[in-house]
């Protein structure tokens, strides 16, 4: 009995561990529940001590320092759920490859029903038990990392629309690749070899092969042009918890993006198309017309701009005092806050506390971490568009630049301000 509650206490429903998935699940949901009631609690004016409670700044600075801290720890452990979640999932993928293979059989079935089985459906079933025994193996190597999910997860640990892409396509020409091998090595006359052979003609296949071959530039392409952009500071990059199948139609913020819902989509019809010619004509590579594989090209070129075109640095635009109601206007004095407004600030998917937290102004050789400023349901500050600190003591008076470091390591322009004794 007590062997067995020790069991149902660490890995049931209470488990907060990172050694299992539903621990480390658990253990991120009681953190962000804790974290949430902290800063509520914080916004409302309680549960601040005696001792900070007469300052404004001081008070500011310590519920800025607690929920720091709560942050962090929310992190840690979104880290661990996400570790978790990656080396569980890799079984899901199995379950989709075989799912997929036993549907391929079905259908087999079904439309044999009347018409008889022939060569070309056994190829088919031989293939597609082929490549899921690939896939298998493959998923078994990567299972730390998702599996299947392994290629398709880029730096940023989000899932890669252009390599999804790529990806499928990639599995459909093998798969007919290999429906092809397999009648040719079943066939007994050589007018049935030679037209096996003779489907794969580049005047048949050019078309999947030009397609083939748009995707995979455009897979190649796209990563050295984002690592390109945020090397040299013109593309803010924050790394995901984990990844999810959002991001094949999102930005890194979660919001949806024009670019990769038509990119996803328009691919998916000319893979649907390819399938459909396939399964009519398995003697022969799918001949996907030029109209398509111009759409297919048209779509790409839509993706990679919109691509090259996203993101930029960001941007202080002024400095001022901030003024508080009742408060005469002056100069900015050390001990008085300044109000940073800019552009840029919380790059997309920095919007989690412990990534606000991360945020600095250098103001002349001083770094001022920006204050977390709890309000009910989110922060006042900082925003992407404004940030306030206050000038602290060891300041030098006299002209000081004032510079901005985002959560993603990208520094802004430096601005210049008049700090008076």
């Amino acid at each position: 009995m007590a062997v067995q509650v020790a069991r149902e206490g660490t890995h049931g429903g209470g488990c907060m561990c990172g050694d299992c998935p539903h621990g480390a699940r658990e253990g991120h949901r009681r953190a962000v529940a804790a974290f949430l009631a902290k800063r509520d609690e914080l916004a409302a004016g309680q549960g601040l001590p005696a001792a900070v409670a007469y300052s404004a700044s001081a008070s500011r600075q310590w519920v800025s320092d607690e929920l720091t801290q709560s942050a962090r720890a929310v992190a840690e452990r979104s880290r661990e759920a996400g570790d978790a979640w990656l080396h569980a999932v890799w079984r899901h993928t199995l379950f989709v490859v075989g799912g997929a293979v036993v549907a391929l059989a079905l259908a087999q079935s079904v439309t044999a029903i009347g018409a008889g089985w022939s060569a070309a459906r056994t190829a088919g079933l031989v293939a597609a038990l082929v490549v899921g025994a690939l896939l298998t193996v493959a998923a078994r190597f990567h299972r730390a990392r998702g599996g299947l999910l392994a290629p398709l997860i880029g730096e940023d640990n989000r899932l890669s629309t252009s390599r999804t892409v790529a990806s499928s396509w990639v599995l459909l020409v093998v798969f007919s690749v290999l429906v092809l091998a397999l009648q040719l090595a079943g066939a007994s006359g050589h007018k049935r070899r030679d037209e096996l052979i003779a489907g794969l003609d580049l005047a048949r296949g050019a078309g999947m092969v030009t397609v083939l071959a748009v995707v995979c530039a455009i897979a190649v392409v796209v990563r050295r042009v984002v690592a390109v952009r945020v090397l040299a500071q013109r593309l803010q990059k924050v790394r995901a918890e984990r990844p999810r199948l959002a991001d094949l139609l999102c930005d890194d913020g979660g919001r949806g993006s024009f670019t990769d819902v038509q990119y996803v989509v328009v691919n998916a019809a000319a893979l649907v198309f390819s399938a459909v010619r396939l399964a009519r004509r398995p003697e022969q590579l799918p001949d996907l017309p030029w109209a398509l594989a111009l759409l297919v090209a048209v779509s790409a070129a839509t993706y990679f701009t919109g691509k090259y075109a996203e993101g930029g640095r960001p941007l202080v635009l002024s400095v001022v005092r901030a003024r508080e109601a009742g408060d005469l206007d002056a100069p900015i004095r050390t001990g008085d806050d300044i109000e940073i407004r800019g552009a840029g600030f919380v790059p997309p998917g920095a919007g989690t506390p412990d990534r606000l937290a991360r945020m600095v102004v250098r103001i002349g050789s001083v770094h001022v971490h920006v204050p977390l400023v709890p309000v009910p349901g989110g922060f006042a500050n900082p925003s992407d568009t404004c940030l306030t600190v206050p000038v602290p003591v060891e300041v030098e008076p006299g002209s000081v630049e004032v510079q901005v470091v985002t959560a993603a390591g990208v520094e802004t322009n430096r601005v210049i301000v008049e700090v008076m004794d």
